[in-house]
């Protein structure tokens, strides 16, 4: 791939927000600009996943404008709804399809819609040339269920800046962290029921993330914490500033994630970083990204599965430092976002029309 050669990210709503697959896809643009690559990033609509017919519209004029034989990775959050606009396209661009996660596994979805939307993505990735995903389960999940050619198919992991070890709170409270903005795939509900019998125990929780990205699920999460007695202990931050989360993170005893469902879990390797003990579930691929000497997993949504979880790591200094252990050991076999961007290059470097 010649050097001078753009690269364009169409990627729908503001690539500022803080998300997981947003950072991603953030970081790698920047790591693509220090290797030398020309990128063109272009804004979609903010109505995806549910686009109105303005903004397919809009998505069409878009990659109209794009030069013939040029490469375009579009987000999956878009991509997987652009299946007729992909369509008049895919002859003369060089279509790339970056999924984070299949957008039908999202939790919280009717059988229907999940189904519409597995069709949709499914259509979709059939004019995608590379399709690059965020791990090896994500891409077996679109190679069976998809039928996204394994060939098509490349794996790139996020990276992890380093950061300092965590020192914990410092007294005998154990300050708990969740970052995941609250969705019902990220399951704060379960952790709620899980941490509700284990009131007797010292124990914080500061839940972070953006209370605004679904508001029906942060109203529910506030009433369940009210109705289990929890509001004193649990705290909702909202979307925080870097330096504050980096605090946050280095104030943490313990880090909690009792997702459903996960594309990569970008937050557990952030955790593993700043040498945290980790609860989180067995789902997609967290057993691959997190050691068995550096958490506990649970199956998820199963709150009483995560009780007990919680009371062992709570109850057991011990095994607390274990687990703390493994994951400082961990955090030197985590690679930087520079390979994660070089690897992001080479995984379209042969990206061919025809």
């Amino acid at each position: 791939m010649k050097p001078a050669e753009p690269v364009w990210f169409l990627i729908p709503g503001d690539l500022t927000t803080p998300t997981g697959g947003y950072r991603y896809d953030r970081r790698i643009i920047d790591g693509l600009i220090r290797l030398g690559r020309s990128v063109r990033a272009e804004r979609l609509d903010d109505s995806f996943p549910e686009p109105t017919a303005a903004a397919l519209a809009d998505a069409d004029r878009r990659l109209a404008t794009i030069p013939d034989g040029d490469l375009v990775v579009i987000d999956g959050l878009a991509f997987g709804l652009l299946g007729d606009v992909a369509a008049l396209h895919e002859h003369r661009l060089r279509l790339v399809a970056l999924v984070h996660h299949p957008l039908a596994l999202e939790t919280g979805i009717v059988a229907a819609r999940a189904e519409a939307l597995r069709m949709s993505e499914t259509r979709a990735l059939v004019a995608a040339r590379r399709v690059v995903v965020t791990s090896a389960a994500t891409g077996d999940l679109l190679a069976s269920d998809y039928g996204v050619p394994e060939d098509r198919i490349r794996v790139v992991e996020p990276g992890t800046d380093s950061a300092p070890l965590a020192t914990g709170s410092g007294d005998c409270v154990p300050n708990l962290l969740c970052v995941a903005a609250p969705t019902a795939r990220k399951g704060h509900d379960i952790l709620l029921r899980a941490l509700a019998p284990l009131v007797d125990r010292p124990w914080r929780l500061d839940c972070v993330g953006s209370l605004t990205r679904c508001t029906m699920t942060t109203l529910a999460l506030r009433r369940l914490s009210d109705r289990l007695g929890l509001t004193e202990r649990v705290r909702f931050t909202g979307a925080v500033s870097e330096s504050r989360l980096d605090e946050l993170y280095h104030r943490a005893d313990l880090f909690v994630l009792p997702t459903r469902f996960e594309g990569y879990g970008m937050v557990l390797t952030e955790a593993l970083a700043r040498g945290l003990p980790i609860v989180s579930t067995r789902t997609g691929p967290i057993p691959n990204v997190v050691p068995a000497d550096a958490a506990l997993l649970v199956e998820p949504d199963d709150p009483a599965a995560l009780e007990v979880a919680l009371t062992r790591v709570l109850d057991d200094g011990a095994l607390r430092g274990r687990l703390a252990a493994g994951a400082r050991a961990a955090r030197d076999r985590l690679r930087g976002w520079d390979d994660a961007s070089a690897d992001f290059q080479s995984a379209v470097a042969d990206v061919r029309l025809g």
